[in-house]
């Protein structure tokens, strides 16, 4: 009936993605970084903002 959902992505893949557009893009904020994350298509959400603060990304 229902296609199966897609395993969401665990926070260490979602961290080493993000420093790696950071590293690229230094002005990137948030809503670019998890725009860049889906269209590279990785599930993400809003969470993607408390990720950056914890581990330091602009």
């Amino acid at each position: 009936y229902y296609d199966e959902p897609t395993a969401p992505a665990d926070d260490t893949a979602i961290v080493e993605a993000i420093a790696a557009i950071c590293d690229e893009f230094e002005s990137y904020g948030y809503q670019r970084v998890g725009a860049a994350l889906r269209q590279a298509g990785m599930v993400v959400n809003h969470k993607i903002r408390r990720l950056m603060r914890e581990h330091d990304s602009p």
